[in-house]
């Protein structure tokens, strides 16, 4: 069963427990009830929010992420399971003693990818894309040539027009782009720890504040996801840039976990396809198959935001 993804936005939410549902409490609204088996990823955009000590416990034990956003609507901090898989021990092992060419080759396939899913998302606008999809099959081991930053550098022009910078902390589109990439990182992690890997320990990404290096790099190929969405949000909107503190574009956003996609030889919804992708690279880390399951290609159901815009089939 597909889990769920949901946000909590209204001012002075109040979350508790009672006989295994989470008990939302809204001013001037009923109180509802969700199944905490049901929920996958729980995103709290409330400052004024109050919780019970039970809602975080249970939410844990049933394997969700808990984000939690600032004033910007940004996620700031996420909760993960500890307890997560039967044999993490022994994998938490055989990932320390995984070779460098190992990891070399796993950073090969997710680059790779990247650059191919980016290349697709310039081909569904119609922008440059086959100097990209040339640059993927170049991808060497560990990416020496370091062909992910050039494909980049390449890419966000293509993308969002010759005077986009990709900037961290810059509003308009970047910061829609920070909003996506955030809650897929952290269902990202939630399949890292499900499978029992050591999520800071990674095959490229190394800072040494990072407690989610490993999801960082499996995060990459799925990124284009939230670019495409992003393209299509801003082509929807006209003149103006959607803001992120409206809660439209953010379940725009979020809906992308719901989507379809094509992820080794299987259709799946994009979050059981983190999962999928995670259980390839803990068989490729832990001595098993090194053949990654990676995503390729845009969400196979197009949502209404595409059907919504003029010109297309």
């Amino acid at each position: 069963m597909l889990r769920k993804t949901v946000e909590f936005s209204t001012p002075g939410t109040r979350l508790s427990v009672a006989h295994r549902q989470l008990v939302i409490q809204r001013p001037d609204l009923p109180k509802a009830t969700l199944p905490i088996e049901d929920l996958a990823v729980v995103i709290v955009d409330d400052v004024c929010a109050t919780y019970t000590q039970a809602v975080f416990l249970e939410l844990l034990n049933a394997g969700a992420t808990v984000l939690v956003t600032g004033r910007d609507h940004l996620p700031i901090g996420m909760m993960l399971p500890l307890d997560a898989h039967h044999v993490q021990a022994e994998r938490h092992r055989a990932q320390v003693q995984a070779s460098e060419p190992v990891r070399k080759q796993a950073w090969q396939a997710i680059v790779r990818a990247k650059i191919n899913q980016q290349a697709a998302v310039l081909a569904r606008f119609n922008e440059g894309h086959k100097r990209l999809t040339a640059m993927a099959r170049k991808v060497r081991s560990g990416d020496p040539d370091n062909l992910e930053a050039q494909a980049a550098q390449r890419y966000w022009p293509l993308l969002f027009g010759p005077g986009f910078h990709r900037d961290r902390e810059a509003e308009g589109v970047n910061a829609l782009l920070n909003y996506g990439y955030a809650v897929l990182r952290a269902a990202v992690a939630r399949a890292v720890v499900a499978t029992g890997l050591i999520p800071s320990l990674g095959v490229h990404h190394c800072h040494r504040n990072n407690p989610f290096c490993l999801a960082d790099d499996l995060l990459e190929p799925y990124r284009p996801y939230v670019d495409w969405r992003v393209r299509l949000l801003v082509d929807s909107n006209g003149a103006a840039v959607p803001r992120v503190s409206e809660r439209e574009t953010r379940a725009a956003l979020l809906s992308l976990l719901n989507e379809t996609i094509c992820v080794g030889q299987r259709r799946e919804p994009l979050l059981l396809a983190l999962h999928t992708s995670a259980a390839s690279l803990c068989r490729t880390l832990t001595g098993g198959d090194r053949a990654l399951c990676l995503p390729t290609g845009l969400p196979l159901q197009l949502d209404s935001l595409e059907g919504a815009e003029p010109g297309d089939d």
